[in-house]
């Protein structure tokens, strides 16, 4: 699996707009409205390199309202949230009242 941040400008008008359609593309999973020099941050989890290209020369980049994005590739993933899930296995709470 290859992963991508996107950062993204938008028109100060469209955020929400083009938010809702980028997060209706494949490979993309989620979409953040932020502050600071970009307005989106989409993230993408794809199969490879291609679909990244399709997802963002092909797709994304004919939304309406995006004046300019940056494409960042992924390397590898360092997550709090896949460690814990590992490590919790077989860790869960008993169920009570029974």
């Amino acid at each position: 699996m290859v992963s991508a941040v996107i950062l993204l400008m938008v028109e100060k008008d469209k955020v929400n707009e083009v938010a809702a359609k980028l997060v209706e593309l494949p490979g993309i999973t989620e979409v953040y409205s932020v502050a600071g020099h970009y307005d989106l941050v989409a993230i993408v989890r794809v199969k490879d390199n291609d679909q990244i290209a399709e997802a963002v020369t092909n797709r994304m980049l004919q939304i309406q309202g995006i004046q300019r994005s940056e494409t960042l590739i992924a390397f590898r993933v360092f997550s709090r949230f896949d460690l814990d899930a590992m490590f919790s296995v077989g860790m869960e709470e008993p169920l009570t009242g029974r």
